[in-house]
């Protein structure tokens, strides 16, 4: 049936998405079981525990979810016996539960815990003290027996200082641990190292690495972790003696990234199997899975998975992934690597492809290079548009601004393809996934680099005859929104902007910003007091007078990230200037929108907002 592109019938409302495709939170196997965590949006985003039994281990209230770095991640852990250890949303203190019975706590109140990883029965974590100045981080030791629930003293303190860390890993004999850290005058992948420490006499190495991730153990002689020294993460092998870290060699190098930006405590890109092989994710815009043989010779796994993957553990010869497909929902599989068994256990749906759009990956040409992206055309069975008439479209823009777009199946792009509205996703210069030199492209060019990437990609689209160039729209959040509002002062090409929670004015974003943002805008942009005027300047907000089309304006209010007092600054000087405009602030709501009551909503007035801009 023929009806206007926007306007087409479709069975994807606003709570469908809030409920579908479930947000795995790591993967464990435990004894025969699989143990996941998973938010849960009808429980005001928390994030639970559950089984592959099908009990749900973690009952609310309470929520596995750690506030370190802000971003938080690595929330919980298990052992064998089936005892699960996390860090409780509310109070930041780790906790020991035994299934069934109610929490009991294993540190003291304060302090925010992340990153958790049991070894060896040993539990190890990221500890953040926000109470002190400077803000202090450690890598720590808890003892599991509830002994420091009131005696901080009992925590065995392995490193701490004003920088950050990451990824404890503890040698197998137990008489080392290897981690990641850097200063926060730069960010993780712009340079970050490995350390080494003994935990017998305290004596410290590290490596002459660029931008270490995830270091694991081989052997208590062998370590392999990522790096980029050639412009690609990949696998580096080194020997140790005693302490000493021998020169890293590359293990079985690709034009791929085994890693992206370390955001959270919790990402797995890779894991050891008991044999010396290696499964891993190689990224080239879209993800791919891998065994390496210990020769270095590598094999793609045939797998449902291909966008943000994580190897979330091993055993034997079975993984788990999760992540998203082209054609399967987000969820959780295990995965046999020599028998070729691929089993879901929690969402992998196979999606219809006559609803589910594929993602067709293209490039455009820009004006600082090539720009990346995965194009969603309308899509839907039951509908068609009237003869000569062309697709409406809305250009996502991610946030980070160092992350990236893998091209999944998702309900959330089918919510606007299957009314008839296109979905182009936009890896701008900055991104990961596509090696160092494109992330590198945003360096002090924040503001001027992504807007003209996403305004090439828009025009490309129109150029191409794909899109209506009078029906398209821009929606980003976080430094998405900062694109978004960028763009829109550029003018000429977008009918309207989605901002959700996104940065307006770059002085109030430096004075405002957390311990592990608060340099990022250094090299983003410049060094205050010295570039003060390119701040201004760059800022969307000194030139919203040049914003001349519909504004929706979505804000968290507890953000903390980036304030209400952004979206509010845009919100008053497009209301003194007579701009149409909506604001919208969601109680309890942080940096990313977790409630579905807050899901909903959002969606709704997005589909509203587009159909006054786009005329349907």
């Amino acid at each position: 049936m023929s009806h206007p592109y926007g306007t087409w019938p479709s069975p994807f409302a606003p709570a469908d998405i809030a409920a579908s495709s479930p947000k795995i939170d790591g993967a464990r196997f435990i004894g025969d079981e699989v143990w996941w965590g998973e938010s849960v949006p009808a429980e005001k985003g928390r994030v639970t525990v559950r089984s592959s039994n099908g009990d749900v281990l973690l009952p609310a209230p309470w929520s596995a979810r750690s506030r370190v770095h802000e971003y938080g991640g690595g929330a919980w852990a298990a052992d064998a016996e089936g005892t699960l250890f996390f860090v409780d949303a509310g109070d930041q203190r780790v906790y020991a539960m035994h299934r069934g019975e109610e929490p009991q706590p294993l540190t003291t109140a304060g302090p925010n815990h992340g990153g958790l990883r049991l070894q060896s029965g040993r539990l190890l974590a990221v500890r953040e003290d926000l109470t002190v100045e400077p803000h202090l981080r450690a890598i720590v030791e808890i003892p599991t027996d509830g002994s420091a629930a009131d005696d901080a003293a009992r925590v065995r303190v392995v490193t701490e200082s004003a920088a950050f860390y990451a990824h404890p890993a503890l040698s197998p004999d137990g008489t080392r641990i290897a981690w990641v850290e850097w200063s926060g005058r730069q960010m993780p992948w712009q340079s970050a190292a490995l350390r080494v420490r003994s935990l017998d006499d305290g004596a410290l190495a590290s490596t002459h690495a660029r931008a270490c991730l995830q270091p694991e153990w081989l052997s208590d002689t062998e370590l392999i972790y990522a790096d980029d020294p050639d412009g690609r993460w990949v696998l580096q092998r080194v020997k140790l003696d005693g302490i000493r870290v021998s020169e890293p060699t590359a293990f079985a190098p690709a034009d791929a990234d085994i890693g992206y930006g370390l955001w959270v405590l919790g990402n797995r890109w890779y894991q050891p199997l008991a044999d010396g092989r290696i499964v891993a994710v190689r990224t080239n815009g879209s993800d791919e899975v891998v065994l390496l043989g210990t020769d270095g010779s590598a094999r793609a796994l045939d797998v449902p998975v291909s966008a943000h993957v994580s190897v979330d553990d091993a055993k034997d010869t079975r993984v788990l992934l999760s992540g998203g497909g082209a054609a399967v929902t987000a969820g959780l599989w295990s995965v046999d690597v020599d028998s070729g068994e691929v089993v879901a256990i929690r969402g992998g749906a196979p999606t219809d492809p006559h609803w589910m759009p594929p993602a067709t990956q293209i490039t455009i040409e820009g004006t600082h290079g090539p720009v990346r992206a995965f194009d969603y055309a309308p899509a839907n069975p039951e509908a068609s548009a009237p003869d000569g008439e062309r697709a409406p479209y809305i250009v996502f823009v991610h946030g980070g601004p160092t992350a990236h777009v893998a091209g999944a199946a998702s309900a959330g792009i089918a919510f606007y393809t299957s009314r008839g509205i296109g979905v182009l996703d936009v890896n701008y210069g900055g991104s990961t996934g596509y090696g160092r030199d494109y992330r590198e492209r945003l360096d002090g060019q924040w503001g001027i680099v992504d807007a003209d990437d996403v305004l090439a990609a828009a025009r490309g689209l129109a150029e191409s005859g794909r899109a209506d160039p009078a029906r398209i729209a821009i929606r980003g959040g976080s430094a998405g929104g900062w694109t978004v509002l960028s763009a829109l002062v550029r003018g000429g090409v977008f009918s309207a902007g989605i901002s959700r929670y996104g940065v307006a004015d770059l002085r109030m974003l430096a004075q405002d910003t957390h311990d592990f943002e608060k340099y990022y805008i250094d090299g983003l942009v410049g060094p205050l007091p010295e570039a003060e005027e390119v701040y201004i300047d760059r800022s969307p907000l000194t030139h919203v007078d040049q914003i001349d089309v519909p504004v929706l304006l979505l804000q968290g209010e507890d953000d903390r990230v980036v304030p209400p007092s952004q979206s509010e600054a845009i919100r008053d000087a497009l209301a003194l200037r007579g701009v149409p405009h909506e604001y919208v602030l969601y109680p309890g709501e942080g940096h990313g929108f977790r409630r579905a009551e807050t899901i909903i909503d959002a969606l709704e007035r997005e589909l509203a907002f587009l159909g006054r801009a786009f005329g349907f």
